[in-house]
């Protein structure tokens, strides 16, 4: 497998000044070309996707294809100007002369990508690659085989493999990948292993963009309009199946309404899943969990948290399902409080006012995501400016990570770098600055050696009027 990775590399090596000097329009080709072959094969995606988690039609449509194509449609606006050279205004000291930032591309570039959004967030982190103008490998995970098998042949069937190749296999294939020396790894996974990804990627002095996860919380303040909060919470968290690296984690609800937001997340949990437990097993739209392992580690979670059940509970393991579940009286030292739950466990804890769910916020790795409910926009942006999140949405949850014009991305723990729109494009491009000295004669030449008295008085005039 190494010998053959290394050729491919090599391969792509040899393409990546023909990729890298591609016009705007050659590049728009291509993204259209993915649209199109995008849109064709919208069945065989759901198709992929119900294989491998059960997954509705509609969210497929929603969660995988739709995000996909709005970064596809972004860049077909903006690429020309992206790519353009942009002017910068010239220091006086520097008269004379003039500067300018070019977006170059990186050169060759892998991109590892999850289970969870196998389509998104293998084909999204793509867009920008191609649009930035660079040859890209893939390595999608092992746990969506189906899906994995629709990308093969949907890239197969669009770009040449020294341009666009998909690398299949399991943890081997992605250490001999992380190896080689790419010139930029861009990364959507757990914390554990984008420390992995981060220690390789330093053996080759590699750039890396990590997109990983964390305990996202949800603050609800006691003002807040508590049915949309509840409908917009329960979908967030319920969305895939709760395996959303952005999904809504936890809940710090103001004591004066706890009682009544778990009413209203238990309403617009059976409005959107089913009045009673036989029915919400039934329900197409919720998804499973992706595997035994992450079933069985929920399962654990659910049965050792020691909390009050006040909404579903329900669990079967032959069909890997878990019920939306809520979970009041949480003890914040259980362990479903340590770890990113990623599946539908909601725990709800109760604080007396909005400074204590600052200060629970703050004491732990700051998360990917921070949403806030609030009826008053000065509150939510206090809450706001006294947290730290790679992202946030007020009054709703997820949405966000879907607005192209927002750079998406984590901080410290949960992640760095910026992902989607421009942010994106630039993440797989190095802003280059380049001065051009337009005059044979510069005043810095004033200040060559010899240093004598004449050129001494020039640096001091520099240094207080320039």
């Amino acid at each position: 497998m190494t010998s053959e990775l290394e050729a491919l590399f090599a391969r792509q090596q040899a393409a990546r000044w023909r990729v890298a000097a591609t016009s705007a329009d050659h590049r728009k080709a291509k993204l259209r070309a993915l649209l199109q072959a995008l849109m064709a094969q919208r069945a065989e995606a759901q198709a992929a996707l119900a294989a491998d988690f059960r997954k509705a039609p509609e969210e497929v449509d929603l969660t995988e294809l739709y995000p996909v194509i709005s970064e596809i449609k972004d860049a077909l606006r903006h690429l020309s100007r992206w790519m353009k050279p942009r002017k910068v205004p010239t220091p006086i000291g520097l008269f004379g002369s003039a500067g300018t930032i070019q977006h170059e591309p990186r050169g060759v570039v892998l991109i590892i990508s999850p289970w969870n959004y196998p389509i998104y967030l293998t084909l999204g982190p793509l867009v920008s690659a191609i649009a930035a103008g660079n040859c890209v490998v893939i390595k999608p995970s092992k746990f969506t085989p189906h899906t994995t098998t629709f990308l093969r042949k949907l890239l197969a069937g669009l770009f040449p493999e020294e341009e666009v190749a998909l690398v299949e296999g399991d943890g081997e294939a992605a250490q001999a990948l992380l190896a080689l020396p790419f010139d930029h790894i861009f990364f959507t996974g757990s914390p554990a292993v984008g420390k992995l990804v981060m220690k390789a990627a330093a053996e080759n002095l590699t750039s890396v963009t990590l997109e990983l996860g964390g305990k996202s919380p949800v603050l609800v303040d006691a003002d807040a309009n508590l049915r949309e909060a509840a409908r917009k919470i329960a979908w967030g968290k319920c969305l895939n199946g709760g395996q959303t690296c952005v999904a809504p984690d936890y809940v710090l609800v103001h004591a004066a309404i706890h009682d009544a937001l778990v009413e209203e997340l238990k309403k617009a949990l059976a409005h959107f899943y089913g009045p009673d437990a036989a029915a919400r097993q039934a329900s197409p739209d919720l998804a499973r969990i992706i595997n035994d392992r992450h079933f069985t580690r929920l399962q654990a979670l659910l049965s050792g948290s020691a909390a009050q059940v006040a909404f579903g509970g329900e669990t079967d393991a032959a069909s890997r399902y878990i019920s939306p579940t809520m979970l009041t009286d949480v003890s914040p030292d259980s362990q479903i409080m340590q770890e990113e739950i990623f599946g539908p466990l909601l725990p709800i804890l109760k604080v007396p006012d909005m400074d204590a769910a600052v200060a629970f916020v703050n004491a732990r790795p700051k998360p990917l995501a921070l949403y806030v409910f609030s009826g008053s926009r000065r509150g939510a942006e206090d809450l706001i400016a006294r947290t730290t999140a790679g992202g946030s949405c007020i009054n709703d949850t997820i949405l966000h990570f879907a607005h192209t014009g927002l750079p998406t991305g984590g901080v410290n723990t949960s992640g760095f770098g910026k992902a989607h729109g421009i942010h994106g494009f630039a993440a797989f491009s190095n802003a280059r600055g380049v001065l051009r000295q337009r005059t044979r004669f510069s005043a810095v030449q004033l200040m060559y050696p010899p240093y004598t008295g004449l050129v001494r008085r020039m640096i001091d005039l520099t240094l207080k009027y320039f």
